[in-house]
C-alpha cells in the first residue's frame, strides 16, 4: 500500500501542473483583465469601485508596456500603462510568470490579491468557515438520510413506496439547486409569501450579542434555506445509487447462499450486503464532498448572499482577480486529488479483499 500511494503522490504533481496550465491558457485569451478594468475604470466607463480597499496606488506604479495592446488605452499616457503592467506583473513573459506562479504555489505563496489589501490565503482562510459549515451539514443530511433511504427502497423494489419515493426524488433532483433556492426564497423568506427564514447571511447581526442556546438556534436558522437548496440533487444522486447498487447485490449468488444457511434478512442485508453495496457510495463521497464544498456553493452563496469561498471565487473571476482566481483552483485542485486518494483508502479499510498495491496506477 505504501508504494501505491506513493505513486498516486507523484502522479498529483503532473495532474496539478497540467490544471493550472490548461487554466492559464485560457486566461491569457480572456478580455477585460485588471489593465484594462483599472483603464476602463479611469476613462469613466466602470462606476465599479474596484480600488476599494486593494492598496492600489497608482502614482506608486512602475514597469514596461505598450498601450496600444488595451482596448480604450487610447489618450493615456504610455509610460502609465508600463506602470500597470508591472504593477500586476503584467510585464513578464507568459511562461515566465507561469513558472513563477508554480515555483511560489509549490511553496504555498499564493501572492496577494490585485483589489484587495489582503493575501490570497487570508482571504481563503477567512471565508473557509462559511463553507465548512455548509459542506458538513450537507454531506451529513444527504449521507444519513439518503443511505437508509436507498436500503429501504431496495428492500421495497417495486413496491409502492418505492414508487412515489422514486417520484419525489426524479423531480427534485431535476431541479436545479440555484432555482429552488430562489423559490425557498420568494416562499418563505418574505418575498411573496412568508417572511419565516433570514434572506441572507449566515448568523443574524446582533449574533456576538446573544447567549449560546440563541446563537445555536440563530445559526440553524440562516442555515435551512441554503441547506435544503443544496442538498437536494445530492440528496437524490445518493439516494438511487445506494439503492442500485444494494439491488445489484442481493441478486448474487452469496446472498442466496446466506439465505439457504437460515441467516435473517437483516443478518444478510447488513452482515453480507452492505460492506459490498456500500463501496460504490463511498466511490462516489469525493466527488460530493468537493461539490459540498466549493462548486455546488458557488450560485447558493451568492443567492443567500453567504460570504464562503463559492462567492470568492465567483467575485474573482468577474473581477479579473488572478491571483485569487488561480489560488483558489490550486487549493482546490489539490483538496480534490487528496480526497479521491483517502477515498482509496477507505475502499481497503471496508473490503480487506481489494489491494491496491497489486494493480496499476
Amino acid at each position: 500500500m505504501g508504494a501505491y500511494i506513493f505513486r498516486r503522490l507523484l502522479l498529483m504533481i503532473p495532474t496539478l501542473v497540467g490544471i493550472m496550465a490548461i487554466s492559464f491558457l485560457i486566461v491569457q485569451f480572456a478580455p477585460g483583465g485588471p489593465v484594462e478594468q483599472i483603464i476602463a475604470q479611469i476613462q469613466g466607463q466602470d462606476s465599479g469601485d474596484r480600488l476599494s480597499g486593494g492598496g492600489n496606488d497608482l502614482a506608486q506604479m512602475g514597469g514596461g508596456g505598450d498601450e496600444g495592446r488595451y482596448r480604450g488605452a487610447q489618450g493615456l499616457d504610455p509610460e502609465f500603462i508600463k506602470k500597470l503592467e508591472q504593477q500586476f506583473g503584467f510585464d513578464k513573459p507568459p511562461v515566465t510568470r507561469f513558472l513563477d506562479m508554480l515555483w511560489n504555489y509549490i511553496r504555498f505563496d499564493f501572492g496577494e490579491s490585485f483589489f484587495r489589501n489582503t493575501s490570497v490565503i487570508d482571504l481563503i482562510v477567512d471565508k473557509m468557515p462559511v463553507s465548512i459549515s455548509l459542506g458538513i451539514w450537507i454531506l451529513l443530511f444527504s449521507y444519513l438520510i439518503s443511505v437508509p433511504l436507498g436500503i429501504r427502497k431496495a428492500v421495497k423494489d417495486g413496491s409502492t413506496f418505492d414508487v412515489w419515493t422514486s417520484g419525489v426524488i426524479i423531480i427534485g433532483y431535476a431541479i436545479p439547486s440555484f432555482l429552488f433556492g430562489i423559490l425557498l426564497i420568494v416562499l418563505f423568506a418574505g418575498g411573496s409569501f412568508f417572511d419565516w427564514f433570514p434572506l441572507r447571511g449566515l448568523v443574524s447581526d446582533n449574533f456576538a450579542e446573544l447567549p449560546w442556546y440563541e446563537k445555536i438556534v440563530d445559526y440553524f436558522w440562516h442555515l435551512v434555506l441554503p441547506l435544503i437548496a443544496m442538498s437536494l440533487s445530492a440528496f437524490a444522486t445518493t439516494t438511487l445509487l445506494t439503492k442500485n447498487s444494494f439491488i445489484d447485490e442481493i441478486k448474487k449468488q452469496y446472498v442466496t447462499t446466506a439465505r439457504a444457511k437460515g441467516l435473517n434478512e437483516r443478518q444478510v442485508l447488513y452482515g453480507h450486503v452492505f460492506r459490498n453495496a456500500m463501496l460504490i457510495v463511498i466511490a462516489g463521497f469525493p466527488g460530493a464532498f468537493i461539490s459540498a464544498f466549493f462548486t455546488g456553493a458557488l450560485l447558493i452563496e451568492n443567492i443567500f448572499s453567504l460570504d464562503g469561498l463559492g462567492r470568492l471565487g465567483y467575485q474573482a473571476i468577474i473581477g479579473r482577480d488572478y491571483p485569487v482566481v488561480f489560488g483558489t483552483l490550486y487549493i482546490f485542485s489539490l483538496m480534490g486529488l487528496v480526497v479521491n486518494l483517502i477515498s482509496d483508502l477507505i475502499y481497503t479499510w471496508i473490503d480487506p479483499r481489494i489491494d491496491f498495491e497489486r494493480r496499476d496506477v
